[in-house]
Parts: C-alpha cells; structure tokens; sequence
C-alpha cells in the first residue's frame, strides 16, 4: 500500500486522521507521515486498512468465497487456512492460504497476487 491508497483508503472510510490512528492504535504523527509518503506503512497496518473497508460493504452476499472464484480443487482446498476456517472473503487476510497453487512466503508476495484477484478487488 502506498500513501495514495492509504489517504484514499482513510477517505472512503470516513475518518479523521485521529479517527483513524484510534482505530489502528497507532499515532496521529503515524497517519501523516504515511500519508505524506514519509514513512512505510507497515503491513499489520495495511491488513487492519484493508479489514475495516471490508467490513464496511453494506452487502457482500455478491461476493464469492476464494476457492470458487479460483476454482480450486478438493484437494487443494482441505490444506487451505481459507477453507479450514471458512474465510473464503477474508482468504487475503490470513496467512498462508494457497493462492497461485503455493502458500506464499511473506505478506508482500501473498498482496501482489490478492490485488489482482476477485476476491480483494470486489471489496476494495
């Protein structure tokens, strides 16, 4: 997530900067400098950024779990965290899900195939 998509983020959820440093439990000073590109944000930041406009979806009945949108196998899925918890809209927020046939070794990886799949895209 870059300073862009954080403020824009900041704005579709409607909050202040205070708001929402309140909510992610972090500083004022820590919205602005990720606002202004001064600082990295952080990916438990990014992933709570990303789990408050998820749940600010009025319906998300339209959205499809994971593994039919990936049409992922029965074998596949029964080693998928997604699937074992039943997450198939939240499978871009734990870690560990098999995505692209593979679990991914780090957030980044696992984020630069979620921001091109349905499942992401449709809630942001």
């Amino acid at each position: 997530m870059d300073s862009k998509e954080f403020l824009e983020a900041r704005q579709r959820l409607g909050k202040t900067q205070k708001q929402l440093a309140e909510l992610l439990g972090i500083s004022i000073k820590a919205i602005h400098s990720y606002e202004q590109g001064w600082r990295h944000i952080p990916s438990h930041v990014e992933r709570q950024v990303f789990f408050l406009i998820s749940r600010t979806r009025a319906n998300d009945k339209d959205i499809k779990p994971c593994w039919v949108v990936k049409k992922c196998p029965p074998q596949r899925r029964k080693h998928c965290p997604a699937w074992e918890f039943q997450a198939g809209k939240l499978c871009w927020f734990i870690n560990g899900t098999i995505c692209e046939c593979k679990s991914q070794k780090n957030w980044q990886e696992k984020m630069n195939i979620c921001r091109s799949c349905e499942v992401l895209t449709s809630i942001l």
